[in-house]
Protein backbone atom coordinates (compact mmCIF):
# COMPACT_ATOMS: atom_id res chain seq x y z
CA UNK A 1 0.00 0.00 0.00
CA UNK A 2 2.79 2.40 0.58
CA UNK A 3 4.28 2.23 -2.47
CA UNK A 4 1.20 3.53 -3.74
CA UNK A 5 1.05 6.89 -2.34
CA UNK A 6 1.93 9.20 -4.42
CA UNK A 7 0.68 13.44 -3.63
CA UNK A 8 1.01 15.10 -6.64
CA UNK A 9 -0.59 18.20 -5.30
CA UNK A 10 1.85 21.18 -5.34
CA UNK A 11 2.84 22.60 -1.66
CA UNK A 12 0.96 25.73 -0.41
CA UNK A 13 -1.31 25.54 -4.02
CA UNK A 14 -4.15 24.34 -2.10
CA UNK A 15 -6.37 27.57 -1.09
CA UNK A 16 -5.25 29.70 -4.27
CA UNK A 17 -6.57 27.18 -6.06
CA UNK A 18 -10.18 26.59 -3.92
CA UNK A 19 -10.58 30.46 -3.73
CA UNK A 20 -9.88 31.16 -7.33
CA UNK A 21 -12.41 28.01 -8.78
CA UNK A 22 -14.71 29.20 -6.37
CA UNK A 23 -14.87 32.33 -8.12
CA UNK A 24 -15.28 30.89 -11.77
CA UNK A 25 -17.57 28.25 -10.28
CA UNK A 26 -19.83 30.43 -8.91
CA UNK A 27 -20.22 32.72 -11.96
CA UNK A 28 -20.96 30.17 -14.33
CA UNK A 29 -23.29 28.63 -12.06
CA UNK A 30 -21.91 25.34 -11.12
CA UNK A 31 -21.58 26.02 -7.66
CA UNK A 32 -25.04 26.46 -5.85
CA UNK A 33 -24.68 27.70 -2.89
CA UNK A 34 -27.30 27.55 -0.48
CA UNK A 35 -28.10 30.70 1.66
CA UNK A 36 -28.75 30.59 5.58
CA UNK A 37 -29.13 32.36 8.61
CA UNK A 38 -27.58 31.21 12.03
CA UNK A 39 -27.15 31.14 15.70
CA UNK A 40 -25.86 29.93 18.54
CA UNK A 41 -27.93 27.92 20.63
CA UNK A 42 -25.95 26.65 24.08
CA UNK A 43 -26.69 22.67 25.22
CA UNK A 44 -24.87 22.01 28.57
CA UNK A 45 -21.03 24.01 27.69
CA UNK A 46 -21.30 23.04 24.06
CA UNK A 47 -22.19 26.73 21.67
CA UNK A 48 -23.88 24.69 18.69
CA UNK A 49 -23.68 26.52 15.79
CA UNK A 50 -27.15 26.08 14.03
CA UNK A 51 -28.08 26.92 10.27
CA UNK A 52 -31.07 27.31 9.29
CA UNK A 53 -32.05 27.25 5.65
CA UNK A 54 -33.67 30.88 3.71
CA UNK A 55 -34.01 29.18 0.16
CA UNK A 56 -33.46 25.62 -0.33
CA UNK A 57 -35.08 25.31 -3.89
CA UNK A 58 -31.86 24.31 -5.95
CA UNK A 59 -30.71 21.53 -4.33
CA UNK A 60 -34.59 20.05 -3.89
CA UNK A 61 -34.49 20.36 -7.75
CA UNK A 62 -31.28 18.74 -8.46
CA UNK A 63 -32.22 15.93 -5.83
CA UNK A 64 -35.02 15.26 -8.04
CA UNK A 65 -33.05 15.80 -11.84
CA UNK A 66 -30.69 12.89 -9.61
CA UNK A 67 -33.90 10.33 -9.06
CA UNK A 68 -34.87 10.52 -12.73
CA UNK A 69 -31.45 9.51 -13.67
CA UNK A 70 -31.57 6.21 -11.64
CA UNK A 71 -29.77 5.24 -8.00
CA UNK A 72 -26.76 4.37 -10.12
CA UNK A 73 -26.02 8.10 -11.24
CA UNK A 74 -22.60 8.84 -9.85
CA UNK A 75 -22.11 12.87 -9.99
CA UNK A 76 -18.38 12.34 -9.54
CA UNK A 77 -17.85 9.75 -12.55
CA UNK A 78 -17.52 11.72 -14.38
CA UNK A 79 -17.37 15.21 -12.02
CA UNK A 80 -18.21 18.70 -13.30
CA UNK A 81 -15.66 20.41 -14.63
CA UNK A 82 -16.23 23.51 -12.87
CA UNK A 83 -16.02 22.18 -9.78
CA UNK A 84 -12.87 20.50 -9.98
CA UNK A 85 -9.98 22.23 -8.15
CA UNK A 86 -6.87 19.99 -7.92
CA UNK A 87 -5.33 16.60 -8.35
CA UNK A 88 -4.33 15.29 -5.11
CA UNK A 89 -2.70 11.78 -5.73
CA UNK A 90 -2.89 9.62 -8.13
CA UNK A 91 -5.71 8.44 -6.07
CA UNK A 92 -8.00 11.47 -5.42
CA UNK A 93 -9.11 14.44 -6.41
CA UNK A 94 -10.40 17.80 -4.61
CA UNK A 95 -13.55 18.82 -6.08
CA UNK A 96 -15.84 21.93 -4.46
CA UNK A 97 -19.11 20.67 -3.10
CA UNK A 98 -21.64 22.17 -5.22
CA UNK A 99 -24.44 22.42 -2.70
CA UNK A 100 -22.26 24.01 0.34
CA UNK A 101 -23.85 25.78 2.93
CA UNK A 102 -20.21 26.80 4.26
CA UNK A 103 -18.06 28.57 2.18
CA UNK A 104 -15.34 26.66 0.56
CA UNK A 105 -16.44 23.42 1.33
CA UNK A 106 -14.65 20.64 -0.44
CA UNK A 107 -14.83 16.92 -1.80
CA UNK A 108 -11.59 14.41 -1.67
CA UNK A 109 -13.19 11.77 -4.17
CA UNK A 110 -11.59 8.92 -5.12
CA UNK A 111 -10.74 8.85 -8.72
CA UNK A 112 -11.78 5.35 -9.29
CA UNK A 113 -15.01 4.05 -7.69
CA UNK A 114 -14.75 2.95 -4.28
CA UNK A 115 -18.68 2.10 -2.23
CA UNK A 116 -18.78 4.67 0.40
CA UNK A 117 -19.42 1.94 2.95
CA UNK A 118 -15.76 0.44 2.91
CA UNK A 119 -13.38 0.70 4.98
CA UNK A 120 -10.84 3.94 4.61
CA UNK A 121 -7.03 3.24 3.45
CA UNK A 122 -3.53 4.80 3.67
CA UNK A 123 -4.50 6.53 -0.33
CA UNK A 124 -7.79 8.12 1.83
CA UNK A 125 -5.67 9.39 4.64
CA UNK A 126 -3.01 10.42 2.50
CA UNK A 127 -5.19 12.44 0.57
CA UNK A 128 -7.19 14.15 3.34
CA UNK A 129 -3.93 14.70 5.17
CA UNK A 130 -2.50 16.96 1.88
CA UNK A 131 -5.56 19.26 1.74
CA UNK A 132 -5.02 19.31 5.87
CA UNK A 133 -1.53 20.32 5.47
CA UNK A 134 -2.03 23.30 3.73
CA UNK A 135 -5.60 24.25 4.89
CA UNK A 136 -6.57 23.98 8.18
CA UNK A 137 -10.33 22.55 9.28
CA UNK A 138 -12.57 19.45 10.35
CA UNK A 139 -12.48 16.87 7.62
CA UNK A 140 -14.60 14.23 8.00
CA UNK A 141 -16.46 11.16 6.84
CA UNK A 142 -20.17 9.83 6.40
CA UNK A 143 -19.65 6.31 6.40
CA UNK A 144 -23.07 4.82 4.63
CA UNK A 145 -26.46 6.13 4.19
CA UNK A 146 -27.36 5.56 8.06
CA UNK A 147 -24.48 8.21 8.81
CA UNK A 148 -25.68 11.09 6.67
CA UNK A 149 -23.80 10.23 3.02
CA UNK A 150 -25.87 11.16 0.10
CA UNK A 151 -23.56 9.44 -2.79
CA UNK A 152 -22.39 5.96 -2.76
CA UNK A 153 -19.22 7.19 -4.31
CA UNK A 154 -16.22 7.21 -1.86
CA UNK A 155 -15.32 10.77 -0.78
CA UNK A 156 -14.01 12.19 2.45
CA UNK A 157 -14.92 16.41 3.18
CA UNK A 158 -13.01 19.12 4.66
CA UNK A 159 -14.84 22.30 5.50
CA UNK A 160 -12.23 25.22 6.27
CA UNK A 161 -11.78 27.32 9.89
CA UNK A 162 -13.41 29.82 10.97
CA UNK A 163 -16.97 28.75 9.71
CA UNK A 164 -18.58 31.60 11.82
CA UNK A 165 -16.60 34.74 13.57
CA UNK A 166 -17.23 33.65 17.09
CA UNK A 167 -15.89 30.33 16.50
CA UNK A 168 -11.97 29.98 15.82
CA UNK A 169 -12.84 26.13 15.49
CA UNK A 170 -15.60 24.05 16.06
CA UNK A 171 -17.85 24.57 18.54
CA UNK A 172 -16.80 21.34 20.53
CA UNK A 173 -12.89 22.81 20.84
CA UNK A 174 -13.22 23.94 24.45
CA UNK A 175 -14.57 20.60 25.28
CA UNK A 176 -12.18 18.77 23.81
CA UNK A 177 -9.42 20.72 25.92
CA UNK A 178 -11.25 18.80 29.42
CA UNK A 179 -11.05 15.25 27.98
CA UNK A 180 -8.96 12.80 30.09
CA UNK A 181 -7.43 9.80 28.10
CA UNK A 182 -7.07 6.40 28.90
CA UNK A 183 -4.82 4.27 26.04
CA UNK A 184 -4.89 7.24 24.27
CA UNK A 185 -8.82 7.47 23.80
CA UNK A 186 -11.02 9.39 25.73
CA UNK A 187 -14.45 10.76 25.76
CA UNK A 188 -16.51 14.30 25.92
CA UNK A 189 -18.22 14.20 29.21
CA UNK A 190 -21.29 15.75 27.91
CA UNK A 191 -21.62 13.03 24.88
CA UNK A 192 -23.58 10.26 26.80
CA UNK A 193 -23.32 7.65 23.65
CA UNK A 194 -21.04 5.86 22.43
CA UNK A 195 -17.94 7.74 20.95
CA UNK A 196 -13.89 7.62 21.46
CA UNK A 197 -11.29 10.92 20.58
CA UNK A 198 -7.64 10.62 20.49
CA UNK A 199 -5.33 13.59 20.73
CA UNK A 200 -3.20 13.14 17.19
CA UNK A 201 -1.43 16.58 16.57
CA UNK A 202 0.55 17.05 12.93
CA UNK A 203 4.17 16.94 13.88
CA UNK A 204 6.66 19.20 12.68
CA UNK A 205 8.46 17.14 9.74
CA UNK A 206 4.65 17.44 7.80
CA UNK A 207 5.37 14.27 6.13
CA UNK A 208 2.40 13.47 4.11
CA UNK A 209 2.92 10.00 4.41
CA UNK A 210 3.83 9.44 7.85
CA UNK A 211 0.90 11.82 8.96
CA UNK A 212 -1.30 9.55 6.82
CA UNK A 213 -0.29 6.19 8.68
CA UNK A 214 -0.33 7.74 12.05
CA UNK A 215 -4.06 8.64 11.72
CA UNK A 216 -4.96 5.08 9.83
CA UNK A 217 -3.39 3.26 13.09
CA UNK A 218 -5.54 5.84 15.10
CA UNK A 219 -8.36 4.90 12.99
CA UNK A 220 -7.85 1.41 13.62
CA UNK A 221 -7.45 1.97 17.19
CA UNK A 222 -10.73 3.69 17.14
CA UNK A 223 -12.61 1.01 15.65
CA UNK A 224 -11.50 -1.55 17.70
CA UNK A 225 -12.31 0.35 20.92
CA UNK A 226 -15.64 0.77 19.60
CA UNK A 227 -16.15 -2.55 18.76
CA UNK A 228 -17.34 -1.38 15.27
CA UNK A 229 -17.99 -4.76 13.28
CA UNK A 230 -17.09 -5.20 9.96
CA UNK A 231 -18.80 -7.85 7.54
CA UNK A 232 -17.89 -10.42 5.16
CA UNK A 233 -17.80 -7.83 2.59
CA UNK A 234 -15.56 -5.58 4.39
CA UNK A 235 -18.17 -2.97 5.62
CA UNK A 236 -18.05 -1.83 8.70
CA UNK A 237 -21.09 -0.53 10.93
CA UNK A 238 -22.37 3.23 10.35
CA UNK A 239 -20.07 5.64 11.58
CA UNK A 240 -19.26 9.31 11.16
CA UNK A 241 -15.43 10.57 11.27
CA UNK A 242 -14.49 14.03 12.26
CA UNK A 243 -10.41 14.42 12.00
CA UNK A 244 -8.41 18.05 12.56
CA UNK A 245 -4.86 18.73 12.63
CA UNK A 246 -4.94 18.33 16.27
CA UNK A 247 -7.19 15.21 17.10
CA UNK A 248 -9.98 12.40 15.84
CA UNK A 249 -12.91 10.92 16.62
CA UNK A 250 -15.44 8.54 15.65
CA UNK A 251 -19.49 8.09 16.48
CA UNK A 252 -21.27 4.82 15.43
CA UNK A 253 -24.62 5.58 14.34
CA UNK A 254 -28.32 3.78 14.30
CA UNK A 255 -30.22 6.14 12.40
CA UNK A 256 -29.77 8.92 9.94
CA UNK A 257 -32.05 11.30 11.25
CA UNK A 258 -34.08 12.60 14.48
CA UNK A 259 -37.95 13.03 13.28
CA UNK A 260 -37.56 15.13 10.19
CA UNK A 261 -33.72 16.80 11.47
CA UNK A 262 -30.64 14.60 9.32
CA UNK A 263 -27.31 14.69 11.21
CA UNK A 264 -23.93 13.59 9.57
CA UNK A 265 -20.39 13.97 10.98
CA UNK A 266 -21.01 17.81 11.31
CA UNK A 267 -23.62 17.60 14.00
CA UNK A 268 -21.47 15.82 16.31
CA UNK A 269 -18.93 18.93 15.86
CA UNK A 270 -21.68 21.07 17.45
CA UNK A 271 -22.53 22.04 13.78
CA UNK A 272 -26.76 21.53 12.44
CA UNK A 273 -28.54 22.56 9.85
CA UNK A 274 -32.33 22.44 9.91
CA UNK A 275 -34.77 23.30 7.42
CA UNK A 276 -37.27 25.87 8.55
CA UNK A 277 -38.36 27.19 11.52
CA UNK A 278 -40.36 24.06 12.91
CA UNK A 279 -37.13 22.17 12.55
CA UNK A 280 -35.36 25.11 14.73
CA UNK A 281 -38.39 25.04 17.39
CA UNK A 282 -37.62 20.55 17.71
CA UNK A 283 -33.97 21.46 17.79
CA UNK A 284 -34.33 23.79 20.67
CA UNK A 285 -37.35 21.97 22.40
CA UNK A 286 -35.17 18.50 22.46
CA UNK A 287 -31.63 20.31 22.39
CA UNK A 288 -28.87 18.97 20.36
CA UNK A 289 -27.21 16.74 22.65
CA UNK A 290 -30.23 15.07 22.98
CA UNK A 291 -30.96 14.25 19.18
CA UNK A 292 -26.69 13.56 18.49
CA UNK A 293 -27.91 10.54 21.70
CA UNK A 294 -31.00 9.49 19.78
CA UNK A 295 -29.13 8.94 16.54
CA UNK A 296 -25.76 7.61 17.68
CA UNK A 297 -25.68 3.61 18.28
CA UNK A 298 -25.57 2.72 22.20
CA UNK A 299 -25.37 4.51 24.96
CA UNK A 300 -22.01 5.54 27.10
CA UNK A 301 -22.86 3.48 30.43
CA UNK A 302 -24.35 0.30 28.45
Amino acid sequence: MNNRVNIVLNSNSLWQKVKHQTEQALSCGALKSIPTDYELIKNEEIDFLVRIVTNLGRKEKAKKEQKKLGKDFNPFLPYEKDLFVADISDTHICLLNKFNVVDYHLLIVTRDFEEQETLLNLNDFAALCACLLQIDGLGFYNNGKIAGASQRHKHLQLVPFPWVPELPKTPIDQVIKTVTYQDKIGQLPCFNFAHGITKIAFNDNNNVLELAQQRLDSYHDLLKHLKISINEEGKPEPYNLLVTREWMMIIPRSQPKYQSISINSLGFAGALLVKDEQQMKLLREVKPLTILEKVSNRLINN
